[in-house]
């Protein structure tokens, strides 16, 4: 049986064709964008689709199995439509996208090849190459819970229930400076003990970072000031001036959970698992075997 309706099936069947590929992009925020490797617009499925010089696409393929099936799409990067800001601030990362063939003779006649995700995003040369990877990748993605000894939930979500927008637990605050795009001095945050927001987060406020989420790696408090690092590799590099709301961190130990949030009802790890030294332990004069629990 085709996969094609009726129409562009008859079409392909005939001497000559007239048919081009399209691609539908639609963003996580709902944003949709249409491109095609044809020489004029096309209206396809009630989405516009535009022509962009260079955008063309490489082998693809479809495997048996659970293999993960990818491509790549290829095309110069246009201020109104592709902004290389917005590539760098995560916008297209986890977009959908829709590859169609269509007969630009007669839009109507169309089928929709594959839908992926975007993986990997790479700039060279003011163009731009997407990975799509098909729907299979996402057989390659953890699901379920590990046992382990650290809690795997993220602070503050509906597993964690702490409520981060305690007055003790985040700051706000501007970029002063930065020796590099990824060590920041800032304002605010001068009430706060170091290391207090290592491993948090950071919520851009202001400046072209605004609604991103950047990751801390380091919060020290120095005499030239409070120094924030962020985990590299997040994307545009904030400005002096911009603002931020910071939040704690947490470092997933039940320790901390206890002391620093209050919250050791709510971790979600195994803080009394035994790990491997137990397994290969065995008893020895002196040690205590009452029972009670591994971790205080």
């Amino acid at each position: 049986m085709s996969v094609y309706p009726e129409a562009l099936a008859a079409h392909l069947d005939g001497e000559t064709t007239t048919v081009c590929h399209c691609w539908r992009l639609t963003r996580r925020d709902g944003t949709v964008r249409g491109f095609t490797d044809h020489d004029r617009p096309l209206k396809v499925d009630a989405a516009d689709f535009r022509p962009l010089t260079g955008f063309s696409a490489t082998e693809a393929r479809d495997t048996l199995g659970l293999a993960i099936d990818t491509v790549d799409v290829e095309g110069a990067l246009s201020s109104d439509e592709i902004d290389e800001a917005d590539i760098a601030r995560g916008l297209y990362d986890g977009a959908t996208v829709e590859t169609l063939l269509v007969n630009w003779a007669e839009p109507s006649q169309f089928a929709v090849l594959r839908s992926a995700t975007i993986g990997k995003i790479t700039r060279r040369d003011h163009a731009f190459v997407a990975e799509l990877k098909s729907r299979a990748h996402a057989l390659d993605q953890v699901n379920g819970r590990y046992f382990s000894k650290r809690c795997d939930a993220e602070l503050g979500d509906g597993r964690c229930r702490f409520m981060l927008d305690q007055p003790a637990f985040s700051g706000s605050g501007t970029v002063l400076a930065a020796s590099t795009p990824d060590l920041l001095t800032v304002s605010g945050l001068d009430g706060f003990a170091s290391g207090w927001f290592s491993l948090g987060r950071v919520e851009w406020t202001t400046g072209a970072l605004a609604s991103r989420v950047s990751h801390v790696t380091s919060h020290v408090k120095e005499q030239t000031g409070v120094c924030l690092a962020l985990q590299p590799g997040e994307g545009v590099a904030p400005e002096l001036g911009d603002g931020f709301v910071v939040r704690a961190g947490c470092d997933k130990a039940f320790s901390t959970c206890k002391e620093k949030f209050g919250n050791a009802l709510n971790f979600q790890g195994f803080p009394h698992l035994p790990g491997n030294d137990a397994a290969y332990g065995y008893a020895v004069d002196g040690d205590v075997f009452d029972g009670g629990p591994l971790v205080p």
